[in-house]
């Protein structure tokens, strides 16, 4: 499972009005190699499925990932943190053994 923290629903819709985002688009999040750490989170809004995708849902919001990146983010919680300095959309993820300093990239 992938989880959505009430802060990130909330910028979620937040964008999905802003944009005008039909129903029919998901949160997809992936991990692709990168970073100062091995690999790094991705974030987008999509509405077309791929053959392999895990889906899941959390607080309404539609979360769609690929099987390779569901290995490395299972139980994670997508989060969001507003402000001067808020880091904007992250992730908790208890599976990433190290990070870098600026969150973006994680190793397992």
């Amino acid at each position: 499972m992938i989880y959505v923290s009430e802060n990130a629903l909330e910028k979620i819709n937040d964008i999905r009005e802003q944009e005008h985002l039909g129903d029919d688009f998901f949160v997809r999040v992936s991990v692709v190699s990168g970073g100062c750490s091995g690999l790094s989170y991705k974030m987008d809004f999509d509405n077309e499925s791929q053959p392999n995708d895990q889906v899941f849902e959390d607080k309404g919001v539609k979360i769609v990932t690929d099987l390779k990146s569901f290995l490395y983010l299972f139980d994670t919680t997508l989060s969001f943190s507003g402000g001067l300095t808020g880091k904007g959309f992250f992730f908790e993820n208890p599976n990433a053994s190290r990070t870098c300093g600026c969150g973006e990239s994680f190793a397992v």
